[in-house]
């Protein structure tokens, strides 16, 4: 094993901690929503969020998720196909403007940056989580997918950009974190994300964490 991937693993390892803590130390109640009540929803700025798992993207669906911030946008093309459940569940939490004003807290410079979390501290969610799926295509520079812990059906919120195809070995180590689709623009601005400064290793926290000023979402 080359000392690179040595380096690869240990990050996987580092993303691993950090979000296990997502489902079992879910933030202080007055930071994120109640526990999850089949049908309920939480009201937003954008209308009604899910507080259950909401309807999968119905097969062939495509959906393009632009996130603003302030170092320039960020467009998703979202594929029903990858994982209907989770994008189902990505693109819900998008329009309904979940992610509007979080952050990309984490900053893994040549393996991701990942968001996701209303509290900013890698450990918050949407108060629920969704059922796995299979990962049926590989990880690569510009892979849109969604955090986890180890345990079974632990996806909230969270979600990460691939900066590297060099990260595909460790990902594929675990081979659990749904693929939702790619960036189709504004690769330039995760760039620049990955660049900003950040803790170090193993949390890798955002010094100054971009924030997701505005997201939308429109069909093709």
């Amino acid at each position: 094993m080359t000392h690179r991937s040595i380096h690869v693993l240990a990050r996987l390892a580092a993303v691993t901690l950090v979000v296990t803590l997502t489902v079992a130390c879910t933030a202080a109640p007055a930071a994120s929503p109640p526990p999850a009540t089949p049908g309920s929803s939480v009201a937003t700025a954008g209308g009604a969020c899910p507080t259950a798992q909401p309807e999968p993207l119905a097969a062939g669906e495509t959906r393009t998720v632009d996130i603003e911030t302030s170092q320039g946008s960020i467009q998703i093309k979202v594929e029903a196909d990858l994982s209907p459940i989770a994008a189902g569940n990505f693109v819900t939490l998008a329009g309904c403007g979940y992610y509007d004003g979080v952050v990309f807290h984490r900053v893994v410079p040549g393996f991701v940056i990942q968001g996701g979390d209303p509290t900013g501290t890698g450990s918050g969610g949407p108060g629920y989580t969704i059922q796995d799926e299979p990962v049926t295509t590989p990880y690569s520079r510009g892979t849109v997918a969604m955090a986890r812990t180890p345990a079974p059906n632990s996806v909230g919120s969270q979600f990460f950009i691939v900066l590297d195809d060099a990260a595909r070995p460790a990902l594929e180590s675990a081979n659990t974190y749904q693929i939702i689709g790619e960036v189709a623009g504004g690769m330039e601005t995760v760039d620049k994300i990955a660049a900003l400064p950040n803790s170090g290793e193993p949390d890798n926290a955002a010094i100054d964490p971009v924030v997701m000023t505005d997201v939308s979402v429109s069909t093709p």
